[in-house]
């Protein structure tokens, strides 16, 4: 009987572009180590669509793009009030793309713009509460799907999980054009 393997080797095309293609690309799982850069590469880009399709679902059921998502992210994860500044640095955006985007969330009623410091030109960005409870209603499974996934390991490998994906969003923060 042929392994999943020999199967996909049998399927290839002998020629063309699809077979240097496949055939550039690690085949992991057999003999490579199952930790090795292309099945890590293969989840992540797995777990990325999956996520990409609940955040565009979210988005086009709130009239948003993909970047107003992001944008809610970062003022909802940020470490102190986020500022339209502080949001432009973190987007990598213009000022003109992060006024659209902060009108666009203001007017679907999920921020607000607020002058709190004695300096009035100062504004934060705050995530409305019933926004914020829309938003955790919607990504439900997500929270589930991860507190599934979650309860299969143990407390020392969730904590080498943390570690890793911390490590990566280091990384990928200083991979950005112009650094963090």
């Amino acid at each position: 009987m042929a392994t999943p393997n020999q199967r996909e080797q049998d399927a290839r095309p002998e020629s063309g572009p699809d077979r240097r293609r496949q055939d550039a690309r690690p085949e992991s799982g057999t003999g490579g180590a199952p930790t090795d850069l292309y099945a890590f590469a293969v989840r992540l880009r797995r777990m990325n669509g999956e996520i990409n399709r609940l955040v565009q679902g979210f988005a086009g059921d709130h009239g948003l793009h993909a970047t107003d998502i992001q944008a809610l992210g970062a003022i909802m994860d940020a470490d102190e009030p986020m500022t339209p500044s502080g949001l432009r640095r973190h987007l990598g955006l213009t000022s003109g793309a992060v006024t659209a985007c902060v009108d666009r969330l203001e007017r679907a009623g999920h921020i607000r713009r607020v002058r709190e410091s004695a300096d009035r030109r100062v504004v934060h960005l705050r995530y409305e509460p019933d926004a914020r409870a829309a938003a955790r209603s919607y990504f439900r499974p997500l929270a589930e799907a991860t507190e599934a996934a979650r309860s299969r390991f143990g407390e020392q490998e969730l904590s080498v999980v943390v570690r890793f994906l911390e490590a990566l969003n280091e990384e990928l923060a200083e991979a950005r054009p112009g650094g963090r």
